[in-house]
């Protein structure tokens, strides 16, 4: 399939993108020209649109079969490359499969091939070996994040699964980590690398700010900080989930509304709290490295490293979540006195001077409201908002970010105007249909 530049701007704004960016206008016709690619870009750079408009591009329409292959680490990178496809609405079938979603539901959506599967390894691993659906059409396969699949142990599941594609004629690699080792079973020839990382201490967008506890345990300086900052997106880096748990129960001691992210969580809970994060009804997420990376969460200002990582390649992800396309960031290392500074920061910092006698964040602005009906029981945003506009007498700047999921459906709320809104709506229907509305958990 050929598309023109019209099309592809008619692509774009579906999206809401105007133009490609300088890496996208090099990696999208490099993905073309080249078998096998590297691309190697910052998180929040733009590659998963570069890879999916040449994903597109090498899409049949008479194909009948599963014609390409994403494989990714995570169940929210999925999730999210799936949602870009859609709202690219290119008119192929996706299916999207994964850890912890329903087998049955994912055997349903295979039953009518789609153009583009995306999923985990394991879980596509799983539904290759139950052949649920045809490898014969796959002719072009994407690894992204393929470094952090292969640092999660995936190793054996992504061989399995390469090496019963037969027919892949493209290979297309995605990271935004150079030190990479291309595992044989990969079995590229001759890659052709597109390199547009930028180190960190080379970033202007982004400032690196260091700051200093007498403590060894930092969560006093934390909540100065946090006050210090004040009522912004912001996301506290933890290395251990034990870790997260305690430092979230501890600042909501302080006053100081949090939510906790990280892999121990159930699936459900994990993308409702992303969910909240990005609609501004959550401010502060205190987090493992699980969201350093892969996930939809735009317009972070702030990045604290309550933790140091280990490795330069984890503090570069984490600093990915700010300063990202065009916008300005800023990432805290925050240190006890006598913690030796790791030896991936080669610049001298300067330690920021926080008041300790500060006000705590004002409250988010809204918050989440849960609704147990969705895609499935064919409700949709429109209908949702002309719901809470009527029914609940809310105004269009009362009614933040919707997401409408298969399921249920997540709405974004003035705080002020959520507990008259539920009062007027508990006993009204949607379309005909009761849903139970109540404030998310």
């Amino acid at each position: 399939m050929q598309w023109n530049d019209n099309k592809i701007s008619e692509l774009l704004k579906n999206v809401s993108i105007n133009a490609l960016n300088e890496m996208q206008k090099d990696a999208y016709p490099g993905f073309l020209k080249h078998r096998d690619t590297l691309l190697l870009s910052p998180t929040g750079s733009g590659k998963t649109i570069a890879f999916l408009l040449a994903v597109l591009e090498l899409m049949q329409d008479e194909n009948n079969k599963v014609q390409c292959l994403i494989l990714v680490p995570s169940r929210e990178l999925a999730i999210q490359i799936e949602q870009v496809w859609k709202k690219l609405a290119t008119g192929f079938k996706v299916s999207c499969c994964y850890g912890g979603h329903d087998m049955q539901t994912e055997i349903q959506n295979l039953v009518e091939a789609p153009s583009l599967l995306i999923g985990t390894p394991g879980r596509i691993a799983d539904h290759i070996r139950r052949e649920t659906f045809l490898v014969d059409g796959i002719r072009t396969l994407v690894l992204d994040e393929f470094d952090k699949s292969l640092a999660l142990g995936f190793e054996e599941e992504m061989s399995f699964v390469i090496g019963a594609i037969p027919k892949i004629t493209k290979r297309i690699l995605v990271s935004a980590t150079a030190a990479i080792q291309v595992p044989d079973f990969v079995g590229v020839q001759n890659l052709f690398v597109i390199d547009h990382l930028v180190n960190d201490e080379e970033n202007d967008q982004l400032s690196l700010q260091l700051v200093l506890s007498d403590s060894k345990d930092k969560v006093d300086r934390l909540a100065q900080l946090l006050c210090f900052i004040g009522a912004e997106s912001t996301i506290i880096f933890c290395n251990h989930r034990d870790a997260v748990e305690r430092t979230s129960i501890l600042l909501k001691e302080k006053g100081i509304q949090n939510a906790a992210f990280h892999g121990g969580m159930e699936q459900m809970q994990r993308e409702q709290t992303l969910i909240q994060f990005r609609n501004g009804s959550v401010l502060f997420l205190v987090a493992t490295d699980l969201a350093a990376r892969g996930l939809d969460i735009p317009e972070i200002k702030h990045i604290i490293h309550y933790h140091l990582p280990a490795t330069f390649a984890e503090f570069t992800h984490r600093n990915g979540r700010t300063a990202r396309m065009n916008a300005i960031g800023t990432a805290y290392l925050l240190m006890n006195r006598e913690e030796p500074m790791p030896n991936y920061i080669r610049k001298d910092l300067e330690p920021l001077d926080i008041p300790v006698s500060q006000k705590p964040p004002k409250p988010a602005l809204y918050t989440t409201i849960y609704i147990n009906g969705g895609k499935k029981d064919k409700l949709n945003k429109v209908d949702i908002v002309g719901f809470l506009s009527q029914k609940g007498k809310l105004l269009k700047d009362d009614i933040g970010l919707i997401v409408v999921k298969d399921f249920n459906s997540f709405v974004a709320v003035k705080k002020n105007k959520v507990n008259a809104m539920l009062d007027l709506v508990k006993d009204e229907k949607i379309k005909g249909a009761k849903y139970k509305i109540v404030i998310a958990k």
